[in-house]
């Protein structure tokens, strides 16, 4: 599960580019009928640019009229060797990326909507193409990532900085061209987004992805775009820890990673991902099935969709002092409560056992013949770390003082304690029994918060 969190952006293999958002094909320039007018014109102009020159004219309509996409391919090809200062050179480029995209020659696509753009910086189906290309190509693991990432970000922005002036294309409906509008919303918002989760830029990448997963249902079911989604709602690293992570999107758009996911081995290790997740905010697996279930059928969250929080540790030392009377906790349900509760609780606990002789074991962490240092909780001893200052009214004879790591069972009364870090005080120490060799004791487990 790692190996993909870690890798998303340039490590989800080839998975990117097995997924197909929709794309929109840009029109074919068309020239006007008429050999007198000698005219033709790109399906977003509504005025026809005109070509004078009879020759240049003939070379234009030969290769437009050319139905199969290999001959279409060499006569504009042809035509913008001949001449590459036409009227209609933008028009001609523009199906002839419509002709190297329809044959899946991905080089030449990416080539000549390079080209396209060099011819008018503003045309949005250029940036479409290369904003989608360079962010699928990022994704899969290609060697120049990097820059391919940069570059589909300043596509994404520039593509929606001028998509507000993108005109309807002739013969298109309102519907459709619409769509076409909301696909490349999501294209742009996507490549920008990609960008960001790799910048660690949580806050802009969950801006971004998630109006792609917004803008239309293609992208609801991309699990090149919701996967990275959720990741950006789970961020961030240690490195960037100014920035919350947002638990409730994350382990829903997680879940729904897993459903879109395109391979059973994929949908299982994310599925699982998005549950530890689910667990960790929640503290138990109860509810779990539901919004699974809720992930399956709703590509974005319910109306009112939450999850409750697991009990702070607060909440949780209350609960314990509630359940249990304090002469009946053991050592680390004290330790808890009196480091992490409201202060009537600690008090509640504290004035049951303080001054009350209390019998226990723990190990040794120093010892004098006055003091002796003692981990009492399982958590402490692990950590060999103390949380009880014994004191003795009397000097411990110099063969009972146990060498650390020793165990001990010993007596003392509550007579102070410090929060935190927690160490509790008890006086008049006694020696149950002669220490011995290191030992885990089977109880005293601190409760840990979630």
């Amino acid at each position: 599960m790692k190996t993909i969190l870690v890798t998303v952006v340039f490590g989800v293999a080839t998975l990117a580019a097995s997924q197909n958002p929709a794309q929109p094909t840009p029109s074919a320039a068309s020239p006007a009928a008429q050999p007198g007018a000698t005219q033709a014109a790109p399906a977003t102009q509504a005025a026809a640019p005109v070509i004078k020159d009879p020759a240049e004219y003939n070379a234009y309509v030969g290769a437009i009229k050319q139905t199969d996409p290999a001959a279409q391919i060499s006569g504009l090809e042809a035509f913008l060797t001949q001449y590459p200062n036409s009227i209609m050179k933008t028009a001609a480029l523009q199906t002839l990326m419509q002709d190297y995209q329809q044959t899946n020659n991905q080089p030449k696509t990416v080539e000549t909507a390079t080209k396209l753009l060099a011819a008018d910086p503003t045309n949005e189906r250029a940036l479409f193409l290369l904003a989608y290309i360079d962010r699928l190509k990022a994704q899969s693991g290609d060697p120049n990532a990097q820059q391919e990432l940069a570059d589909a970000k300043k596509y994404g922005q520039e593509g929606l900085e001028d998509l507000p002036k993108f005109t309807k294309p002739e013969g298109m409906s309102d519907a459709d061209f619409a769509k076409m509008k909301d696909q490349m919303t999501g294209v742009f918002n996507a490549a920008i987004g990609l960008a960001d989760l790799q910048a660690k830029d949580y806050n802009a990448a969950r801006k971004d992805l998630r109006g792609a997963v917004d803008s239309s249902p293609d992208f609801q079911k991309d699990f090149s775009v919701v996967y990275p989604l959720a990741l950006a709602y789970a961020g961030p690293t240690p490195a960037n820890p100014s920035v919350s992570p947002d638990p409730i999107d994350a382990i829903y758009f997680t879940a729904r990673a897993s459903v879109v996911a395109p391979n059973p081995q994929y949908q299982q290790q994310i599925e699982k991902y998005a549950k530890s997740l689910y667990v960790k905010y929640h503290a138990g697996e109860d509810g779990w099935t539901d919004v699974l279930a809720q992930a399956k059928a709703n590509p974005l969250p319910p109306a009112g969709f939450t999850i409750k929080p697991a009990p702070t540790p607060a909440e949780q030392a209350h609960n314990m002092v509630t359940a249990t009377a304090p002469d009946k906790m053991d050592f680390a349900t004290w330790e808890f409560v009196l480091s992490n509760g409201s202060q009537p609780d600690q008090d509640t606990v504290w004035n049951a056992i303080k001054g009350k002789p209390v019998q226990m074991n723990g190990q040794v962490i120093s010892a004098t013949a006055t003091e002796f240092d003692i981990a009492g909780s399982s958590d402490d001893i692990d950590a060999k770390k103390a949380d009880i200052t014994l004191n003795f009214d009397e000097k411990v004879p110099l063969r009972l003082i146990p060498k650390a790591g020793a165990s001990l069972d010993f007596q003392g009364e509550p007579a102070s304690y410090t929060p935190s870090p927690f160490m509790m005080v008890m006086n008049n120490g006694k020696l149950l029994k002669a220490a011995e060799p290191a030992k885990k004791p089977a109880v005293h487990h601190k409760t840990s918060s979630q």
